[in-house]
């Protein structure tokens, strides 16, 4: 009987603390969660001038504005060459269209390389966001790591000491045997 219920306190305590382990596991996976909550996105502070600019330079590295730019470049130049042959606005130098397409591209220029900084500035965020939980996980893994070893070392132990306990059994079964066997 109390050797039984040795064994079952054993066994209650093993189930103890597999309890607390699942716990731990939990709430590690809880604070990776918090970790991946908090990440800012730079998208919804952004002003009215920021987004237009966003916009403009989406526009302006697209096919689409290559292709209708290209299309008014040929409008124009067949405007001027075939149909207002004497009345031309823009003769063949072409020399409002050149300062039209030079006033573009000085507007378009820094719109682009504004939202290509705001970009790079987000990417940079996203990186020291990625970096942190890396980071975060990588010490979970190692709390968890050292956790499984003490959970193992632990079993080990109690193995040992119901292994004893066993030795201890066997050799009273054997003496009550060898007792029981002698012809008195």
């Amino acid at each position: 009987m109390k050797n039984k219920k040795y064994v079952l306190d054993l066994l209650k305590n093993e189930d103890d603390q597999l309890q607390k382990m699942h716990e731990i596991v939990e709430k590690a996976i809880k604070e990776e969660t918090l970790i991946t909550s908090t990440i800012e996105e730079t998208d919804q502070d952004r002003t009215y001038g920021e987004k237009l600019s966003d916009k403009v330079a989406e526009l302006g590295g697209s096919w689409k504005f290559i292709i209708l730019f290209g299309v008014l470049l040929a409008i124009w130049i067949f405007y001027n060459t075939q149909i207002m042959v004497n009345k031309s606005f823009d003769p063949y130098p072409y020399i409002l269209l050149n300062l039209i397409l030079s006033c573009i591209a000085a507007i378009q220029a820094p719109i682009i390389m504004m939202s290509q900084n705001r970009k790079e500035v987000k990417d940079r965020k996203r990186s020291i966001n990625d970096y942190m939980i890396n980071l975060k996980s990588e010490i979970e893994i190692r709390n968890l790591h050292e956790k499984v070893d003490l959970s193992v070392i632990d079993q080990y132990k109690h193995l040992c000491e119901i292994q004893q306990k066993q030795l201890e059994l066997l050799e009273e079964l054997n003496k009550k045997l060898k007792l029981m066997a002698k012809p008195s």
